[in-house]
């Protein structure tokens, strides 16, 4: 198993959502970036495995740590897990074999993985007003 440079960025992105701001204390457009981050962490999901193999389940796990650390809500919980198989689900379609291709997409998909986490940890990020 191979780690390409897109995929440590984005690794690197979520990492630092760990110390952000819970779900719950996030702006309605910031939990709709999260949503859209686990959509893209569903189709990184499945390109990785169609190179990887279907045992494969490293953006999966990402996810779950994404979630644990956001603590989100039951309706947002459920958003994020539907997203994330709905991107998971897009991949596969789009991408069901390893190639030229679908590492342009994974590439293209860590630069958008990383402008979404970003934004959420960036100094806009938590400027909700404090409890």
């Amino acid at each position: 198993m191979t780690m390409r440079p897109g995929a440590l960025v984005l690794i690197i992105a979520l990492l630092a959502l760990s110390t952000a701001a819970r779900a719950q204390d996030r702006a309605p457009a910031q939990r709709q970036t999260l949503i859209d981050l686990a959509y893209v962490l569903g189709e990184s999901h499945a390109l990785r495995q169609a190179c990887e193999g279907p045992d494969d389940q490293y953006w999966r796990d990402r996810m779950r740590d994404l979630v644990r650390a956001e603590t989100p809500d039951a309706d947002l919980d459920r958003r994020l897990k539907t997203a994330f198989n709905s991107g998971f689900i897009a991949g596969q379609t789009g991408f069901p074999a390893c190639g030229r291709a679908s590492r342009r997409e994974e590439a293209r998909l860590a630069a958008r993985g990383r402008a979404l986490a970003d934004s959420l940890t960036g100094p806009m990020a938590n400027d909700a007003p404090p409890r």
